[in-house]
């Protein structure tokens, strides 16, 4: 496994970085439980493999990642040497508070859940949920972020959101290392394009996350006729069931395509692939090590480019 420089940041990541969203155990999103057993088993196992760089949220099954997480650090007798385990901040559960306060009670949770006495990599999770300005007011969640970097709690800091404008905002602040992008640069979509541009302009790591797009580069359109989580329109799924025939014809999953689609471009630092249980880590090997031609590439990459705009809204 390759490792990439984070940013200006003297981090060495992977360039798979194991999400941890699934593994708090979420089954309203992915139709699924996680026992903890099973969470702990996974983390035990990532510490075994090839990647060493790991993301979770404050937010994510309710603090469970994190706990799971922290407890997989402890019977490993700490987070092993190089090991990059990332974190982000969320509002207080069920309320709109994004407070330089409750930033500051985020961090202590994450801190106290993982067992860690500070934090390698924070970021500011879903700024889309208040305005540009709120985020950074003086009081605001980004300055809470860079006062606890300054006291050394935190060391590197992140934006991870959806919308790209915002997401530019904020790296245009300076203020940031590493920004995450999700369902934004896929075989599907890669409205992203400006924030990446942006973010190698800057030295800014780009974190690439759900390049499956929630299910439907794996299992494929018919399975999944919906895009992050959400219904598309004809035009969208056509063109996948195009990509899917391609690879077909190739003897190439649509996965692996999917997966080498953001870890080639030289510009992602890493790319985010959620695994839930041990056996995820096995497969995502088994996907990057797939050959694949030039001559599918050359067929893929025209259908992909067609979501450089988004993706195609559902018919009314």
């Amino acid at each position: 496994m390759t490792t990439r420089q984070l940013g200006s940041t003297p981090l060495q990541v992977s360039s798979i970085c194991v999400g941890t969203s699934a593994l708090g155990s979420f089954p309203a999103q992915y139709g699924y439980e996680v026992s903890d057993d099973t969470a702990v088993e996974t983390i035990a196992r990532v510490f075994q493999g090839p990647f060493n760089f790991i993301d979770t949220s404050n937010e994510y099954g309710g603090g469970n990642s994190e706990k799971r997480i922290g407890r997989a650090i402890r019977e490993n007798g700490g987070v092993p040497e190089g090991f990059v385990i990332a974190s982000k901040v969320d509002p207080l559960p069920g309320s709109s508070d994004f407070s330089g306060d409750r930033v500051r009670r985020s961090v202590e949770e994450s801190l106290e859940r993982l067992g860690l006495d500070a934090l390698q990599l924070v970021y500011l999770h879903d700024p889309e949920k208040i305005t540009f300005e709120e985020g950074v007011a003086p009081d605001g969640p980004l300055a809470a972020l860079i006062d606890l970097r300054d006291q050394g709690v935190i060391a590197h800091l992140g934006v991870a959101g959806g919308p790209i404008d915002l997401e530019l905002q904020y790296l245009a602040t300076e203020a940031f290392d590493a920004v995450i992008s999700h369902n934004r640069y896929t075989l599907v979509e890669q409205s992203a394009e400006p924030l990446l541009d942006d973010a190698n302009a800057r030295g800014v790591a780009f974190i690439n996350a759900a390049p499956f797009g929630g299910g439907m580069l794996v299992k494929g359109p018919k399975a999944v006729p919906r895009y992050c989580y959400a219904p598309v329109g004809q035009a969208t799924l056509n063109r996948v069931t195009d990509m899917e025939r391609l690879c077909t014809e190739f003897g190439v999953s649509l996965a692996a395509a999917a997966l080498q689609f953001s870890v080639r471009d030289e510009r992602v630092t890493s790319t985010i692939v959620g695994m839930s249980e041990p056996a995820r880590v096995d497969q995502t090997v088994d996907l990057l090590n797939i050959d694949i031609s030039d001559e599918l590439w050359d067929a893929l990459l025209p259908l992909a480019r067609v979501g450089r705009n988004g993706v195609e809204a559902v018919a009314a």
